[in-house]
């Protein structure tokens, strides 16, 4: 998912490489009537939610590559439901949701809102096992960009997509052959699923408050992903040594992500928390160079350095239109 990035305010998506800020607005920042300054708190410090952003990047990725070293044990499948099994498990003692009170139409949202979690992660660690961390995060990447650009409806974001276009060329060194093809096309398709997962993610957080929805929809992408990785892994899911290290993965990955976020958007704008978000195939890189001993050659150094670019990009032109129509409004 990229591993998963859900939480947003009030349970609102806000997903890597800009997606969020094109669906959902500019908006963000603090929640009404709640004041985080102080300086005992981290969020109160003028650099504080920047910080836990970063240190949110930062789990996520080497969280996503302490499951390459689990996908040994388990297999790809396996480590995707240690992953959501688990962080359904904390994610629901935490925020003990409720259950009655809701429509058909909220629980139509959880199932795809779950469904596009569980597609995304099944197909992102299958990229994962194939091609290097860094190359998947940042194919998968061009799926909220591609959103971003047809939600917001701007010639300069065609821009921005074509600068994206040449990164991904370089990365494929002109056709995939230097990278597996079907690794490639998992992280593609991990992107896909990205852009579907980040509208009813928002969609949810309209609907549930808080991360109800998102524990709701967490413990059914689980049930989705149970069978599989079953079929997968059978017993060695019950591995003591297996399920600690997906434990670690579940709260690397999904639980301290969600909970610094959260933190950092209630004094952060939700586009510069976007912006931030672009760094992920960077972080990813970093992560798989140090742990995975994935090593980048200039080339593709250059191609993730397009992508962040691009994706940086997208978010500070749909900001300033917003701005724009914002002064016209009020003018």
């Amino acid at each position: 998912m990229s591993p998963v990035k859900e939480a947003g305010p009030a349970g609102t998506a806000v997903g890597p490489g800009s997606p969020a800020a094109a669906v959902g607005g500019a908006g963000g920042g603090a929640s009404p009537g709640r004041d985080e300054r102080g300086p005992k708190g981290l969020a109160g410090h003028r650099f504080g939610p920047v910080a836990l952003v970063v240190a949110g990047g930062l789990s996520v990725q080497f969280g996503s590559a302490l499951a390459v070293l689990l996908m040994p044990r388990a297999g790809a499948l396996g480590v995707v439901t240690l992953r959501l099994v688990l962080a359904a498990a904390v994610l629901l003692i935490v925020c003990r949701p409720k259950v009655r009170g809701y429509g058909r139409a909220d629980w139509g949202t959880i199932v795809a809102f779950g469904a596009a979690m569980a597609g995304m992660n099944i197909l992102f660690y299958q990229a994962a096992d194939r091609i290097p961390l860094g190359a998947a995060v940042t194919l998968e990447v061009l799926g909220p960009l591609i959103l971003s650009v047809v939600a917001s409806r701007r010639l300069m974001n065609l821009l921005w997509a074509g600068l994206a276009l040449g990164g991904v060329v370089l990365l494929s060194g002109g056709g995939f052959d230097r990278l597996d093809p079907l690794g490639a096309a998992f992280a593609l398709a991990a992107g896909a699923m990205w852009a579907t997962y980040i509208v009813f993610s928002a969609r949810t957080g309209r609907r549930f408050p808080q991360a109800d929805g998102l524990a709701l929809a967490m413990a059914f992408g689980a049930v989705l992903s149970l069978p599989l990785g079953i079929a997968e892994a059978g017993e060695k899911l019950l591995v003591p040594s297996t399920i600690g290290l997906g434990l670690a993965v579940a709260l690397m990955s999904s639980v301290l992500p969600y909970t610094l976020e959260l933190l950092a958007l209630r004094r952060l704008p939700a586009p510069t928390f976007a912006i931030l978000m672009s760094l992920e195939p960077a972080i990813a890189a970093t992560a798989g160079f140090l742990i995975l001993s994935q090593a980048l050659s200039p080339t593709d150094a250059l191609a993730i350095g397009l992508v962040i670019a691009a994706s940086m990009g997208a978010v500070r032109t749909q900001v300033r239109a917003a701005a724009r129509e914002r002064g016209g409004a009020e003018g």
